[in-house]
């Protein structure tokens, strides 16, 4: 019904007048101008709104010397012409241009924030291997974005990396420019660099869009930007501090959507996964998930308790911060230490509350350790995670945290240790026989047939990209998207009665490996690799 210009027209349309989201929720869309006579023709799928928002479309109108004039259509049809003018990127302006959002991109963007074609502005593309706005007042980043060079740039930066799925974003002031950074599935990677004119101007204008103080550049700040980009939310936290050669910011993309949160999905391996399931389903007790920060945790208790929620449990959180929406029948609290709203303080306040099932965010310090311990030990199934290595060192940090040795094997039902190891690129990546060397240090049987990545030097991605060959899912890093390492230690008599004795570390991991068949991180990962999921290089990078 509609050829790619006419999908065109009308995303320039909506875009010059209204906003693409403004149209969905309105089931509203403009489909042409009539050049002679100076009108543009609305469709409306529901006539019964015209009497509310025909004033407000006269009135955007009339301000460009434009007429309109409305005609009614489906709201199958109003959608299918939606979903089609929003292929088509387009911003308001002296003159309408389509926009795009890869490396070359943001490089663009970036080069028109400057008055000196001479400046250096460079993509590096190697590895390091190493206040809140209510839904309705959000902005659309589109619009935002034709305000000015700087907030084009800014906001090309912000959309290149949510389709790249990059989840930090580091700008660096130097002695001499501005350096870009990127963190991609828990690796850092040189993104560009810039001169220092470009830089300060960039961290100006994201502080301004995340309503922070942008003549305060001597103390640390923090914020949050919320943007809509084509209906959908892109929401990041900030935080500035200043350095010797500046101010550096750091940008964290959140991923708030839960509709996708499942165990089935984040736990590969069938025989852990139930098993967690059979603890997740104890009336009462605690349930530890630990691991480093960005090794997965909150997303992993949130599947639970999505899991968990069939609407006959009162489950409540405490959380700092509170990163997914989980909806339901689940009450989330937020955490507020100005205000005296700590999570042993959340804690004492849900036990007056009727739970069922309590989410401590974190367990940090004694008091909230002992809260805890004591909820489980009254009739409540709690959650928590914990900063430890593996599964059997967690039991030692909350001994540590003064947890009495009785109170721990009256509650503790189990410790589910997890790591995010990153995927081999299907794209570009390689599958050959386990060398004999390989097979002596990981026990897999030599010429087993395993993925290793493919991962590409600086030089060798530069002139892949100029040769155009360079494998378009992972741009030549060899890996794409991160899968879950999990170990799961269920405590049962034998652990109990070496947590009683006092035993050492090693020999409570022997007992749960040898007598409970419990899968370390390592074997675990191990795994994986043998179902070509992951390499050995990112096993021993992750798993030390």
């Amino acid at each position: 019904m509609f050829d790619e210009y006419s999908a065109k027209s009308v995303r320039k349309l909506v875009d010059t007048f209204f906003s693409l989201q403004w149209c969905r929720d309105n089931l509203v869309v403009p489909l042409y101008e009539e050049q002679s006579s100076n009108q543009v023709i609305i469709a409306i799928a529901n006539y019964s709104y015209l009497g509310t928002i025909a004033s407000p479309i006269q009135e955007r109108l009339n301000q460009s010397g434009k007429e309109c004039i409305f005609i009614q259509k489906t709201i199958e049809e109003v959608q299918k012409i939606l979903d089609l003018a929003s292929e088509e990127r387009f911003i308001s302006g002296d003159s309408i241009e389509q926009l795009q959002f890869d490396d070359d991109a943001v490089l663009e963007a970036i080069k028109e924030t400057s008055d000196n074609s001479d400046e250096s502005f460079i993509f590096e593309f190697d590895d390091d291997n190493e206040g809140e706005l209510y839904e309705d007042e959000t902005l659309d980043l589109a619009v935002e974005m034709c305000e000015s060079k700087i907030q084009k740039a800014a906001g090309t930066i912000l959309i290149n990396s949510r389709k790249r799925n990059i989840s930090d974003i580091h700008i660096e002031p130097m002695e001499n420019n501005y350096l870009v950074r990127v963190r991609k599935d828990g690796v850092m990677h040189n993104f560009m660099s810039l001169p220092r004119k470009a830089g300060v101007q960039l961290v100006a204008c994201l502080k301004n869009m995340a309503m922070m103080d942008i003549a305060e550049r001597r103390a640390s700040q923090d914020g949050k930007i919320i943007r809509k980009f084509e209906g959908n939310k892109i929401e990041l936290r900030c935080s500035t501090v200043p350095n010797s050669n500046g101010e550096k910011m750091v940008l964290r993309l959140l991923n708030s959507d839960a509709s996708t949160l499942s165990l089935d999905f984040l736990i590969h391996i069938e025989s852990v996964r139930e098993n967690f399931r059979k603890m997740m389903s104890s009336i009462n007790g605690i349930i530890i998930v630990s691991g480093p920060t960005g090794s997965g945790k909150s997303t992993t208790l949130a599947a639970t308790l999505r899991e968990m929620d069939s609407g006959d449990t009162n489950i409540v959180t405490a959380e700092d911060p509170v990163e997914y929406k989980l909806g339901g029948g689940i009450s989330q609290s937020q955490v507020n230490r100005a205000k005296g709203q700590t999570f042993a303080m959340l804690l004492r306040t849900f036990l007056r509350q009727d739970p069922d099932v309590i989410l401590i965010g974190e367990t940090r310090d004694p008091e909230t350790a002992e809260s805890a311990m004591d909820a489980a030990e009254t009739g409540h199934l709690v959650f928590t995670t914990l900063h430890a290595n593996s599964s059997t060192s967690s039991l030692t940090r909350l001994l540590d945290m003064e947890v009495p040795k009785y109170k721990l094997n009256a509650s503790l039902k189990g410790v589910l240790a997890q790591r995010l190891i990153r995927k081999v690129c299907t794209g570009c990546g390689i599958k050959r026989g386990v060398s004999e060397s390989e097979s002596i240090r990981f026990e897999i049987e030599e010429g087993t047939p395993v993925m290793y990545s493919n991962a590409l030097s600086a030089e060798e991605k530069s002139k892949r990209k100029r040769e155009n060959t360079l494998c378009p899912k992972c741009s030549g890093i060899g890996y794409e998207g991160r899968i879950g390492v999990y170990e799961l230690l269920e405590v049962n008599r034998d652990i109990q009665i070496a947590i009683a004795e006092k035993k050492p570390l090693e020999e409570i991991e022997n007992i749960a490996v040898n007598k409970n068949n419990m899968l370390t991180l390592r074997k675990y990962g191990l795994e994986l690799i043998k179902e070509g999921l992951t390499t050995f290089s990112e096993l021993e990078r992750v798993i030390q």
